[in-house]
């Protein structure tokens, strides 16, 4: 598994939320590069901090109302998510 920052990780969660925006299909899309603990606990992070918000029991959006515009993603997680 690569070795990303918090930050990283959390904006790379975020970002993917726009490729897959079932929590399932993240977790498993998402697999290869953290544990599920990892990403549940970025999950609740994102939910507490307002940058997503769960919609339903299995659905996550971003949510650019509260936050604005998430930051742009850097060059080196940008072929992650492509890849995804």
């Amino acid at each position: 598994m690569p070795n990303f920052s918090h930050e990283e990780g959390l904006l790379l969660i975020q970002h993917c939320i726009y490729k897959y925006d079932s929590e399932e299909m993240l977790k498993e899309k998402l697999k290869g590069y953290f544990s599920t603990k990892e990403i549940e606990s970025a999950i609740d992070t994102l939910i507490a901090t307002q940058k997503i918000r769960r919609i339903g029991q299995d659905v996550l959006q971003n949510n650019e109302s509260h936050t604005g515009m998430i930051p742009e993603i850097p060059e080196n997680l940008r072929s992650i998510i492509n890849n995804l």
